[in-house]
């Protein structure tokens, strides 16, 4: 069943937030974390002004140097691993040690730079941060909305209106 249902002309988008792990879940596969539905690539690392489903704005993401920071140090932990095995279990030539790794790294790194991108958009969705507290009304096909539901820390609901994950 699809996150986003097209009824008539209307589509009919979450009311809710999805949760922390769903959202970065969405974000990790390069869908959008409100609707699952649209994508928040344009480009390689380009995210998208908004969704194209549902009309969450995702411009004012501000994920900046946390997802170089998760991937040098998710891949140097296996690569350096994976060196150390080799060189201690095995004789391989340096030749062959000087350039499998660096290849090994650079294409780790290019893999997973996207999807932890998505995650930390996903992740900055689920906690409302960085003009995320706003969510998107059901769109009418053809006709943009101006207009936002606001759901968040300063939406009324909060009881003491300080952002974080409630009291402690």
């Amino acid at each position: 069943m699809p996150a986003v249902e097209d009824v008539g002309m209307v589509k009919r988008c979450p009311r809710e937030r999805a949760g922390l792990v769903t959202a970065m879940a969405r974000g990790f596969v390069g869908r959008c974390p409100h609707c699952a539905e649209g994508r928040i690539f344009g480009r390689f690392l380009k995210v998208r002004p908004e969704c194209d489903v549902c009309g969450l704005e995702l411009a004012h993401h501000r994920a900046d140097d946390l997802p170089p920071y998760i991937v040098i140090f998710v891949i140097g932990h296996i690569v350096g691993y994976f060196l150390l095995e080799t060189e201690m279990n095995y004789d391989v030539p340096l030749w062959f040690q000087l350039s499998f790794w660096p290849l090994v790294t650079l294409l780790g790194s290019l893999a997973l730079l996207q999807p932890v991108k998505g995650a930390v958009v996903g992740l900055q969705y689920a906690l409302g941060m960085h003009g995320f507290a706003t969510l998107p009304l059901p769109r009418i096909s053809g006709v943009p909305q101006d207009e936002e539901t606001q759901h968040g820390p300063g939406d009324g609901r909060a009881a003491d209106g300080a952002p974080g994950f409630g009291p402690a």
